[in-house]
């Protein structure tokens, strides 16, 4: 009998111009001190222990930044201060979920406050929804085998993955977090599958059934760089296992939407992720039984 706990698992990867860090206990640190991403508006510093809005900080002044790119953009929320701007907050606003996966946020002077705590920056910066921007991460794996289809047990041998990120995206205005987890991998690690007509078909009916099927590892809060006291990110990372790798962990891999490239990688605890990402592994790894 071969033991799955020796077994290396295939990991599907994209490498992408912009990750995020995900924490399964947030601690604030990608969203603190420094510059904001794709700006040059510099962070309020404070302490780890000013975090907390329940910590008293009398000179708490951020400055405040809205990207102009979200201007006038249909998927985008318009500014707090417009008088038509009414939004639903902890609640299901229309088809935008404004809910957070944390419960109740609260809301100060028509804004709401990230339920983790200061970030340095107010205003809604480069996201596109004030309070919670949902996203969902889709973790599939495969065993890694060879050409006889028999398993391979652990090899040292590890390859520098650089900044490699799970295939995730933004969960759109009324979808499912299951079509998003099937979107993403068709849009960032397929490339809508440029095969014939027919086998598109028969391909996509396949990863219907495939997607229908996932394990949750993680559904909260992200410590992304884009985060500010009034925005910030979430997301559902679920798990989906080719056994017997005749379904996804079949396909020739291409790179497609926003990812400059993509691959299947080796599972190890030395994997070169955005850190937290690895927490996300391991467990699944655990899950299978699999080498960590």
């Amino acid at each position: 009998m071969l033991l799955l706990g020796i077994c290396l698992l295939d990991l599907l990867l994209i490498f992408a111009p912009f990750c995020y860090m995900i924490l399964k206990r947030m601690v604030h640190i990608k969203c603190r001190g420094g510059t904001y991403p794709f700006s040059d508006v510099k962070r309020f510093v404070f302490s780890d222990d000013q975090v907390s809005w329940s910590a008293t900080m009398e000179n708490y002044i951020p400055p405040e930044y809205n990207s102009r790119v979200l201007h006038n953009k249909p998927w985008a929320d318009p500014p707090i201060e417009n008088t038509n701007f009414k939004p639903k907050w902890n609640d299901l606003d229309g088809n935008i979920n404004r809910r957070s996966h944390l419960g109740n946020y609260n809301i100060s002077t028509g804004r709401p406050l990230n339920p983790e705590g200061r970030t340095g920056i107010k205003g809604c910066g480069v996201l596109g929804k004030w309070g919670p921007n949902h996203a969902a991460d889709p973790i599939v794996t495969r065993w890694k085998i060879v050409d006889n289809m028999k398993q391979i047990n652990h090899s040292t041998k590890l390859r520098d993955c650089g900044q490699w990120a799970l295939p995730g995206g933004m969960v759109d205005p009324g979808e499912q977090v299951s079509e998003t987890l099937k979107r993403e991998f068709l849009e960032e690690a397929l490339n809508g599958l440029e095969v014939s007509k027919e086998q598109s078909t028969k391909d996509a009916e396949m990863i219907k059934e495939f997607f229908q099927v996932g394990t949750e590892i993680y559904k909260g809060y992200v410590d992304d760089p884009r985060n500010t006291d009034n925005a910030w990110m979430e997301t559902v990372a679920v798990n989906f296992h080719d056994e017997d790798g005749k379904s996804v962990g079949k396909f020739y891999l291409k790179a497609g939407d926003d990812a400059q490239n993509v691959r299947w990688t080796d599972i190890d605890k030395n994997l070169d992720l955005y850190a937290s990402h690895s927490n996300f592994i391991q467990l699944v790894a655990e899950k299978l039984h699999a080498h960590w």
